[in-house]
């Protein structure tokens, strides 16, 4: 007979079901149902095994209830928390909005600012006949695909053309027609065309690759013994399909004529009348060779025009010309925030420190605020930055007034700087400050805010910054502090 336990789990504990007789391997089945029926737990005190359970009152019926009206309503500063709550989840998703607008504004601003970078680079290039290395900085500018790309295109054409790369120079002009089909280079391009293809399959020779210069030293030799002469001569090959490069030196001998009629072509050409390349050459010799007729063609041309670009050389050539009055429209009218903070740049350059001090009361934003404050600085404007280093309500505003007046040197603002430090505030200002006088070498001031401040992490920094000067007054403070 063999012996069969059962083992039962119940709740972690581990029962004996008991001992099981079997004759086979077919005994199991004669084991009782599976599981078990579980024994009644046993009865206590005071009921007996016999003794029935008493009844049970019968319930009350329970009445409705409105499960709303059970809510008890909100203090009013707690019913508002859920309004409140997605009014500042909107002002954070708006800020966020604002600040990723702003940093792809700024990217690309950056990517354009470096493709004006390659497209001058590669120009140079040609000017110097590097034209495999033009070419290279030309195709960074055609890969980003920004303003200058339809210019570049018509530049790298140019130059596989001077190479005898005729089928290459025929495939940018191609792609200059294709990409840019309202492009102000096509007519130039057109021109071009026609050029590589009756000089295709002919080897280039050097008599040709001076052609071009010969022409140049004729022009100038020409203005000078015969201007009145030579400004027809100038107008003609302005528009006729010679390259850009041909055209830009004539406008170049066009403007060193004063006449009603050079000035006319010029003007005509800073209007937009060729390509933008000619055009940016138009407008800065407005500005070289200044006058007022001048001027108020560049101020027709910048009221007439959307192009940033073209607005940006009148810019610099209100800057050249020395015209505060039109900056300064400028940089009160302007809605394009870049535009308006290179006006107030270039107006702080050529000095016009009140006009800036006026502006700032009217400012609105704090990127134009942060020009007029680097403007003051240019302009030498201490007065006015020191008055914003104390007043200004914005800290970082306040920071950066502070940074300026560091750099402008002891004499003129050192006692300014070491004055405001006991009525700032901020700590991150306070540490400007220290820096501030540090750049100026002005270890008297760090002495004198040094033995009377108590954060000891500013005092920290003031002594470190004491360590590095090689002053009498630093020397011996520090010596002071080991003898104590």
């Amino acid at each position: 007979m063999t012996q069969v336990r059962r083992w039962f789990f119940t709740g972690g504990r581990i029962l004996i079901s008991g001992m099981l007789a079997a004759s086979g391997p077919l005994a199991l089945a004669q084991e009782p149902p599976w599981p078990p029926p579980t024994p009644p737990p046993a009865p206590t005190a005071p009921w007996p095994p016999s003794a029935p359970l008493p009844a049970m009152p019968p319930l009350p019926p329970m009445p409705a209830i409105d499960a709303w009206a059970a809510i008890p309503p909100l203090p009013p500063d707690l019913a508002e928390l859920p309004l409140l709550a997605f009014q500042d989840s909107s002002r954070d998703a708006a800020r966020e909005e604002a600040r990723r607008a702003r940093d792809i504004a700024r990217t690309a601003r950056q990517q354009q600012d470096r493709d004006e970078q390659y497209y001058h680079r590669a120009k140079s290039y040609l000017d110097r006949k590097e034209y495999d290395r033009a070419v290279d900085e030309f195709n960074r500018v055609i890969e980003n695909k920004g303003p200058r790309a339809d210019g570049a295109l018509y530049w790298r054409a140019y130059a596989q053309n001077k190479q005898g790369r005729r089928d290459d120079a025929l495939a940018s002009l191609a792609e200059l027609q294709k990409s840019y089909p309202s492009s102000r280079w096509l007519d130039d391009a057109k021109a071009l065309q026609v050029e590589v293809q009756q000089q295709r399959g002919t080897p280039v020779s050097p008599e040709s690759a001076t052609d071009e210069d010969l022409k140049l030293l004729a022009l100038n030799s020409l203005m000078n013994t015969d201007p009145e002469r030579s400004i027809p001569m100038l107008e003609k090959l302005l528009k006729s399909s010679n390259s850009p490069k041909l055209k830009e030196r004539a406008l170049f001998v066009l403007a060193q004529n004063r006449s009603p009629k050079s000035r006319d072509l010029l003007a005509d050409i800073a209007k937009g009348g060729s390509n933008p390349d000619l055009q940016a050459k138009a407008i800065e010799y407005l500005g070289v060779y200044g006058g007022r007729d001048n001027l108020q063609t560049l101020v027709d041309v910048y009221k007439g025009t959307n192009d940033v670009s073209v607005k940006r050389s009148i810019l610099n050539s209100f800057m050249v010309t020395g015209s505060r009055d039109n900056l300064l429209a400028v940089a009160k009218t302007e809605s394009n925030p870049d535009l308006k903070v290179q006006a107030i740049q270039l107006l702080g350059n050529i000095g016009g420190s009140a006009d800036l001090a006026q502006l700032y009361t009217t400012a609105t934003t704090s990127d134009v605020k942060k020009a007029i404050i680097q403007g003051l600085f240019v302009s030498g404007n201490a007065d006015k930055l020191v008055e914003l280093a104390k007043s200004e309500k914005d800290t970082e505003l306040r920071r950066l007034a502070i940074n300026q007046l560091g750099v402008m040197g002891r004499s003129k603002t050192g006692t300014s700087l070491a004055g405001m430090y006991a009525q700032e505030t901020d700590p991150e200002n306070k540490k400007a400050i220290i820096n501030a006088l540090f750049i100026q070498g002005n270890a008297p001031a760090l002495v004198e805010i040094a033995r009377k401040e108590t954060d000891l992490n500013l005092k920290k920094q003031i002594v470190n910054q004491l360590g590095l000067m090689r002053s009498k007054e630093a020397s011996d403070y520090l010596m002071e502090l080991l003898n104590k």
